[in-house]
């Protein structure tokens, strides 16, 4: 079903009232026509109930805007033609007035024939992509009435294509007459329909079914009124009107036929503009958080971590075993987390600085959230990401903690106890001869221990102040 020259009227006990399932336009007026042909006692409708449109005897013609423009400039003589251009259009124009008796001519037209042919093999198939090829003018609705009726539509046979020349040159007013054998019923169900096909530049035939003009309109009107159309129109309306009268299940049928497409196709429509609604609101909720984070006043939330050493581990300058040594983590020593990388290693804040240390070597041992606003956290943010590194394995260094790791287990936290130096010892700020020198602790001075470590060193409480004096001169 093709834009309006698929139409569906229901007739009533007055042939004349009539509901329509579309909406309005052309094939509004083509049954005015039809009416008047009735008014003038030319054919006599019977009361039938029509609810399908291959049963519905249309000439619902449209011409797209493009080919409207056209005809108007062929029979008005418009659009800066010459003088003699201006005198052809003139005629056509009178000719419009008094239209001569045109030949309707069967299956004249092998064109014309092979795209009703196509398009009807399409309409049966459901195949939307095709149709649209012949005709572009096929709206969403449409796509989706096609589709649900060909689930019922076996195939269309018999086609009989009749034509009358159009006003413009390449142009015909097609009617094709089929029988439409239905899934869901045994019996051939006769129709006719009505088109309009034009030519393109490249000699191709195409179905017009765009927007109309009165041009187009008033000389459809006139070639539908002509005596052999009336005869032609009324030997399908009477064909199917006694086939409908002797067959209460083809009337039980199309009915509930009609029902069911329309329901389908409501749903259908229904679901659609549920999704495209629920699109729009996606992305109008993304749109305004990108907004917000525009503006700058947007809040981050940032999760601060503080882990420990579990064992004593280098510190270094970057995340890489050749990179320079910043000194020594030692067991215990708490620091913050700045970033968990994928490459085993971690970032801390070491000595007011950015360092790193191996990510085996620490344990989390507290988590709090910082909220950031704006342009601190927009700042932060920026800093995080310029901070890239290579991903290196440790080698010597990474063995030489794996293996004080080990051997951590083994010594004995001695907190409380005390130690005396059996040799005059320097009292380092950290477990390393070149660690910075607390002091000097004498022969025979107590200090009490904090920790003894695999390492070599001992940890003690030195003038208030955490230092490290070597094992081997404290007992």
């Amino acid at each position: 079903m093709t834009g309006m020259t698929e139409r569906i009227f229901i007739y009533m006990s007055n042939p004349r009232r009539r509901t329509s399932l579309d909406g309005g336009g052309i094939g509004d007026k083509i049954e005015d026509i039809k009416e008047w042909v009735s008014d003038h006692a030319k054919i006599v409708m019977p009361i039938v109930l029509l609810v399908c449109v291959l049963i519905t005897v249309l000439v619902a013609v449209n011409a797209n805007k493009k080919a409207a423009e056209e005809v108007e400039a062929q029979i008005a003589g418009i659009e800066g033609e010459d003088a003699a251009e201006d005198s052809q259009g003139n005629a056509l124009e009178n000719a419009e007035e008094e239209l001569p008796e045109l030949e309707l001519e069967l299956n004249a037209y092998p064109a014309v024939n092979t795209l009703m042919s196509d398009y009807y093999a399409a309409m049966a198939a459901g195949d939307v992509g095709i149709i649209e090829s012949m005709n572009a003018y096929v709206d969403d609705k449409e796509k989706i009435r096609i589709q649900e009726m060909s689930k019922y539509v076996d195939s269309y046979q018999e086609l009989d294509v009749y034509t009358k020349l159009g006003p413009v040159e390449g142009s015909y007013l097609v009617y094709v007459y089929s029988k439409v054998k239905f899934t869901e019923y045994d019996k051939l169900v006769p129709g006719m329909k009505a088109f309009y096909v034009c030519t393109d530049e490249n000699g191709n035939c195409y179905i017009n079914g765009g927007e109309t003009n009165s041009v187009v309109t008033n000389y459809i009107r006139d070639i539908s009124l002509q005596d052999d159309m009336v005869d032609l129109n009324n030997k399908a309306v009477a064909e199917y009107n006694e086939l409908l009268e002797s067959d209460d299940e083809l009337k039980a049928f199309l009915a509930d036929l009609s029902n069911r497409i329309d329901i389908s196709v409501g749903e259908i429509l229904a679901k659609a503009e549920e999704e495209a609604q629920a699109a729009q609101e996606e992305q109008a909720a993304v749109t305004a958080q990108e907004a917000a984070a525009e503006e700058g006043g947007d809040v981050q939330e940032n999760i601060v971590k503080k882990v420990r050493a579990t064992d004593v581990v280098n510190v270094r300058s970057s995340d890489s075993e050749t990179a320079d040594k910043l000194g020594k983590a030692q067991v215990g020593d708490e620091f913050t987390l700045l970033e968990e990388r994928g490459n085993g290693w971690s970032k801390i804040s070491f000595e007011g600085q950015d360092a790193f240390i191996k990510s085996e070597f620490l344990e989390v041992v507290l988590e709090e959230v910082v909220v950031q606003e704006g342009e601190a956290a927009q700042e932060e943010e920026a800093a995080q990401d310029n901070n890239t590194a290579s991903p290196e394995e440790e080698v010597a260094d990474n063995q030489a903690e794996t293996s004080n790791s080990q051997s951590t287990a083994s010594v004995a936290d001695s907190t409380g106890q005390t130690v005396t130096v059996v040799e005059n010892v320097n009292v380092r700020k950290s477990a390393s001869e070149s660690g910075e020198k607390l002091g000097l602790a004498y022969i025979g001075e107590k200090l009490e221990v904090i920790m003894k470590q695999a390492d070599g060193w001992t940890r003690v409480k030195y003038n208030g102040q955490t230092g490290y004096v070597k094992s081997d001169y404290v007992e």
